[in-house]
């Protein structure tokens, strides 16, 4: 069993980045509600706690709050914005609305008088630190004292009699200068971590967790070919070879020569694959829908209709599996911070198909532990690396009416994209893909005139998916993708590059 660091959530939007950031310094780390009870946490017995931040203001009485025992528990407890303001609050100091907000990267000044453990990683002092937040802590409890500071806020208080610290800023986040020293920090020199979380021996933990489980059962998968599910069914042929059974359901709506790929991949395994083409089914339900959100919730409806009428051919088989990964897990709910998504896979399979148990072998990772696990089981590495694509694939990045002939533009110049751009050395992008617009130019050919389509490129440079900079490709980059895009498609006229980053846009489109 493996050292635990609680990860207390009150609504915070980096609450996953705090726990990568702790998994990536060896220590495993669980997400849980920030209402839990001390006897709960007194059960886990976690080497320390972090409390996240969050969006209210902790002194109205709504707000969420901490079970008070937690801080007398002798656990040594890590405050990240509103956790800041909420173990101050709780502890008799006071807090309140500062006069500005402080928002982006801010000049923090480390305490001369009061030294933190903390900050004894920091190689520059002062140094720049993520703020998002209004309210500050204006009086600090009894016992604490302040360790940095901005021009406008307490930036760091604790009692380290107490083992409690506390950040108004986010150390999470890339945007912080040394933001993995203050986490080292404290997991090492205050939390006495023992550093015993490693990959290692995860396949094989999984292979005899999965095997107890499943014994001489068949097994169910929906596999869509994105790396979540990908690396599910590698471990699962690993683990009961001759069990599984993977039903891929290609919408049609998948990148140039992709569904071929998969089927090549896993043909080869030690499992049943059952590829179902499915492309005129869908595009028949799609036939005049221009809402984006019509277009996810038809794809989602269709590929559960399809699933149950592949599975039934198949007689009564016990086990479903699926690809789910802890964010998933995270995203559904079960905190104070807003559901994001319903925790669901393969389009929220309905329970009239009547699986006795659901097997999820990737359940407690990461994204790029996940990748991490794939490349261990002999994945080609296009798989592994896979960019995030969506369930609905191609047809949310066709504006307007997905039809075969603009999948088929799209799927030409998406290539061409991602063929160019693959071999850049230097500055590639995270995350990068064509959209077909559903505007025309007027452009020339061979000195006629044309009116034809536009297509958009979108490249972005990130390292968490949740915010992101478009990404500064050079420009001779770029001619040579607009060139090749119009010369190779005779019907794109003219090509376009989408400069905005996250926030104010999104990374897709649709």
């Amino acid at each position: 069993m493996n050292q635990l660091l609680l990860v207390l959530d009150f609504g915070g939007q980096y609450k996953e980045l705090i726990a990568r950031s702790v998994r990536y310094l060896s220590v495993y780390s669980e997400i849980r509600s920030g209402n839990i009870s001390a006897d709960e946490v007194k059960r886990l017995n976690p080497a320390g706690i972090v409390l996240t931040g969050g969006p209210n203001s902790v002194y109205l009485p709504e707000s969420p709050k901490c079970d008070p025992e937690i801080f007398n528990l002798g656990i040594p407890v890590l405050g990240i914005c509103y956790g800041m303001q909420m173990m101050c609050h709780m502890l008799g100091g006071e807090v309140k609305p500062g006069n500005i907000g402080e928002y982006g990267r801010i000049t923090v000044t480390l305490s001369a008088e009061n030294p933190s453990v903390l900050f004894n990683g920091i190689n520059k002092e002062p140094f720049a630190a993520l703020m998002s937040h209004r309210d500050i802590v204006s009086r600090l409890p009894s016992g604490f004292r302040m360790t940095a500071s901005t021009v406008g806020c307490c930036a760091a208080c604790e009692d380290a009699s107490r083992k409690l610290y506390a950040v108004q800023f986010h150390p999470e986040t890339k945007h912080t200068d040394g933001g993995n020293e203050i986490f080292s920090r404290f997991l090492y020199d205050v939390c006495g971590a023992a550093g015993d979380y490693k990959l290692d021996d995860y396949i094989g933990t999984q292979v005899k967790a999965i095997r107890q489980k499943v014994g001489e059962s068949k097994v169910l998968l929906a596999l869509s070919g994105g790396v979540d599910s990908s690396v599910c069914a590698s471990l699962l042929s690993k683990a009961i070879p001759g069990q599984l059974t993977c039903i891929f359901v290609d919408h049609g709506f998948m990148r140039l020569n992709e569904g071929d790929e998969i089927e090549d991949i896993f043909s080869k395994r030690k499992l049943c694959f059952i590829r179902v083409n499915a492309k005129e089914r869908f595009l028949g339900r799609l036939k005049g829908v221009v809402d984006p959100e019509r277009k996810r919730k038809i794809i989602g409806e269709e590929f559960v209709r399809v699933f149950e009428e592949e599975s039934a051919k198949l007689g009564k088989i016990p086990f479903l599996a699926q690809g789910t990964i802890y964010p998933d897990i995270v995203e559904s709910g079960g905190s104070y911070g807003a559901t994001i998504k319903s925790h669901h896979n393969v389009g929220g399979l309905p329970e009239k198909l009547g699986f006795t148990g659901v097997v999820e072998p990737l359940s407690g990772l990461f994204k790029d532990e996940v990748r991490v696990i794939g490349r261990k089981l002999g994945l080609p590495a296009f798989l592994v690396n896979r960019q995030p694509f969506p369930g609905p694939g191609l047809a949310i990045r066709v504006m307007g009416e997905a039809t075969e002939d603009k999948l088929d533009v799209l799927r030409k110049a998406d290539a061409i994209l991602r063929e160019e751009l693959d071999g850049m050395k230097r500055g590639k992008p995270d995350q990068y893909f064509a959209v077909m617009t559903d505007t025309c130019a007027v452009g020339v050919k061979g000195d006629e005139r044309t009116y034809n389509s536009v297509v958009a490129i979108r490249a972005v440079t990130t390292d968490d998916f949740m915010t992101c900079e478009y990404t500064q490709i050079p420009y001779k980059v770029l001619t040579r993708v607009s060139s090749r895009i119009t010369s190779e498609i005779p019907s794109v006229s003219r090509v376009v590059y989408d400069i905005t980053s996250k926030p104010p846009a999104t990374v897709e489109w649709e």
